[in-house]
């Protein structure tokens, strides 16, 4: 995760607790700051089916148009 306070990343000062997605800073951030925040994730899947539809064009370079995907819950 990172953050950033008016568009300069804060590496220190604050924590995120990782069950709920709360943000804490050690000190308040100025009044009318912007407040930024980005995040990675990942999310377990599996294919859908056993078979894709693949197109090749005249110089051999496939193209699939849709992978079915499937979350897997826990």
């Amino acid at each position: 995760m990172r953050v950033a306070l008016g568009g300069a990343e804060q590496l220190n000062g604050w924590s995120v607790d990782t069950t709920t997605g709360v943000v804490t800073f050690a000190a308040a951030p100025a009044s009318g700051l912007a407040i930024t925040a980005g995040f990675e994730f990942d999310v377990p899947v599996r294919f859908d089916t056993d078979v894709l539809d693949m197109t090749l064009d005249l110089e051999r370079l496939g193209s699939i148009t849709f992978i079915p995907l499937l979350e897997l819950r826990r």
